[in-house]
């Protein structure tokens, strides 16, 4: 009867091991996996970050078509690398990215590294190009330039008087956002000239 006993210990030690063993196994995979999870979560509120601060780039240039450089209507007729900006449709890559943004610094044809703009953190840089989407210099016209239609000022009417809509030559602001650890993210938006 003692050697029955016996066995019997040890086999629930031997299974009791098994499913510690078991156990430690899960636990660590868990650990990994929220530790994974955690990264994920931390990336994407990172870039969500680069992209907040990008709009830094769009504030700037408003206001420099509204009141400043641009704020002449023969202003955007002709190039200005000086604050870079390119009176016809930029080359871009597949993406539709300007291909001035993906260098490392920008060719001096379309503007200068000068007009980086600064995040809110020192390690946030800002780079932005802005080209109309045109495809020749001068003035912007129908043939040459894509144009938005707006809606009629004060409803319907001139749309019952068989008159077009007002159009607007259309601009595209591209934004490069780079930040720690080699994070870029890239942003896009068109717009008209401001009244």
């Amino acid at each position: 009867m003692h050697s029955s006993l016996s066995r019997q210990r040890g086999g629930v030690l031997i299974y009791t091991l098994i499913i510690l063993l078991v156990l430690t196994i899960g636990a660590v995979a868990l650990v990994r996996s929220m530790r994974t999870s955690l990264f994920s979560a931390g990336n994407l509120a990172f870039r969500r970050d680069l992209v907040n601060q990008g709009e830094k780039a769009v504030s700037t240039v408003i206001t420099e078509f509204t009141t400043g450089v641009f704020s002449s209507p023969t202003a955007t007729q002709s190039d200005n690398p000086a604050a870079n900006y390119s009176s016809t449709t930029l080359p871009t890559n597949a993406q539709g990215v300007p291909n001035a943004l993906l260098a490392s610094s920008l060719p001096a044809t379309v503007g200068s590294s000068a007009n980086d703009l600064t995040g809110a953190t020192p390690d946030v840089t800002i780079r932005y190009v802005v080209d109309r989407l045109c495809s020749a210099t001068g003035p912007s016209t129908g043939a040459l330039c894509v144009q938005s239609s707006a809606a009629p000022t004060g409803g319907t009417a001139n749309s019952t008087r068989g008159l077009p809509p007002p159009s607007a030559t259309v601009y595209r602001l591209s934004v490069r956002v780079s930040g720690a650890r080699s994070t870029q993210v890239f942003l896009q938006t068109t717009f008209t000239k401001p009244d």
